[in-house]
């Protein structure tokens, strides 16, 4: 992670507990000049199943292409995560790194080369060291076993503090564990999951099964939020399950438990994304934008991320100016179905316009307060149907420029 002052909207690193079957070490590839682990190594027990939802990019990382047909064969040995350099748009010399991991990682193990993971993040268009990947990979295999605050540190690049979290579900009357790390603070605005974000798991879940969870979960989390408004290269989101909980396994949707193994996974998908909010480059406030009766659910989304990703909406809430005005114009760019006669607006509590009118005689004192804190509500009505959806940002700052105008130096 970069040195800079950690966002004020941080939330502390839980205690997140080990995963048995999962085994993480952390080391120095030293991608770039900085003083820190940047190489995270995470080795997984023989037989565990593996799930992945990735960036819809046009323009993806060789990493990402290298997952998305490992994914195919739905089991992993190892994950590997390098930080300060994406690999992204670096032609067969990118693909020549990934190959170079992934095989020197399999003779460590004993395993194929498509048993393991790599995910890459940082700068775009230079190519990843071969010789500092091969090196920092040996210094890993024989790190001692780190936690996964360590790792989630090792993975960060703009990031500001790390980020987990854990949730438990009771599946065939065993207690199963799930943690997770995840990246990201710009180049956020997922058309799936834009960061680096990994779930480790002991239980026993079929890959099938476990892809399915894990795409359903992405929906209404990693898919919902946004920063900037850019979609990364090399967005990857990986499940890892090991089994060794015991449990019977997880085959369909009528296994014992696994309702609630997929509620799991979906409260921890959600923290993760909020947390990613939390630390979006330069901002000071937390924004949900909830729309409710548009004429559909995908329409209430896209309306809900035009207000989300408008700069003007966006720094009017930096700002702390209830412009209502800025929302009306975001719903109305949108594309989607909108009566301007059946429009209301609300910020917090308060409803501030409503049938295409400002409230006549509405009180901005407790506008102004809500504006005031970090977390901010703005709710948008469209009065045509059942269609709703929520959705997570932040203000645009002074910060979001200089952390991004000096990006690469």
């Amino acid at each position: 992670m970069v040195d800079t002052p950690i966002s004020p909207l941080a939330t502390p690193f839980p205690a997140l507990p080990p995963i048995a079957g999962a085994t993480p070490r952390v080391a120095r590839a030293r991608y770039k000049t900085w003083n820190r682990c940047d190489l995270t190594f995470v080795e997984l027990a023989p037989g565990t199943a593996v799930a992945g939802v990735l960036t819809n990019s046009r323009c993806p990382s060789p990493e990402v292409e290298w997952c998305r047909a490992a994914l195919t064969l739905g089991r992993a040995r190892a994950l590997v995560v390098n930080a300060g350099n994406s690999n992204a748009f670096t032609g067969n010399r990118g693909r020549a790194a990934v190959e170079a991991i992934a095989a020197r990682t399999a003779g460590h193990l004993g395993c194929q080369p498509s048993d393991v993971f790599v995910a890459s993040t940082g700068v775009i268009g230079v190519p990843l060291p071969i010789d500092k990947a091969e090196a920092g990979l040996d210094a890993a295999f024989t790190a001692d076993i780190t936690d996964w605050k360590s790792a989630a540190e090792t993975i960060g690049t703009t990031d500001t503090y790390p980020k987990g979290a854990m949730t438990t579900a009771i599946v065939d009357g065993r207690t199963v564990t799930l943690v997770g790390i995840i990246k990201g603070s710009g180049m956020i605005a997922p058309d799936m999951a834009t960061m680096l974000g990994f779930v480790f798991t002991d239980a026993a879940v079929d890959p099938a099964l476990l892809q399915r969870a894990l795409s359903a979960a992405n929906a209404p989390s990693f898919s919902c939020i946004t920063v900037d408004g850019d979609t990364s290269t090399s967005d990857t989101v990986l499940a890892f399950a090991t089994g060794a909980a015991g449990n019977a396994m997880l085959v369909d949707d009528d296994s014992a438990g696994a309702d609630a193994f997929r509620a799991a996974l979906n409260d921890l998908c959600h923290q993760l994304a909020i947390l990613v909010v939390r630390d979006g480059e330069g901002a000071t406030k937390l924004i949900e934008v909830e729309v409710i009766a548009a004429e559909s659910d995908r329409s209430a989304h896209r309306i809900a991320m035009s207000i989300a990703n408008s700069p003007l909406v966006k720094t009017a809430i930096a700002g702390e100016d209830a412009n209502w005005g800025r929302i009306v114009m975001a719903v109305g760019k949108a594309g989607e179905p909108a009566e301007r006669d059946k429009l209301s607006i609300r910020f917090g509590n308060t409803l501030v316009a409503r049938d295409g009118l400002a409230v006549e005689g509405y009180d901005e004192a407790p506008v102004a307060a809500h504006l005031k804190g970090q977390e901010i509500a703005v709710g948008v009505d469209l009065g045509l149907g059942d269609g709703q959806a929520t959705v997570w940002t932040c203000d645009l700052t002074h910060g979001y420029i200089s952390i991004n105008a000096d990006y690469r130096s």
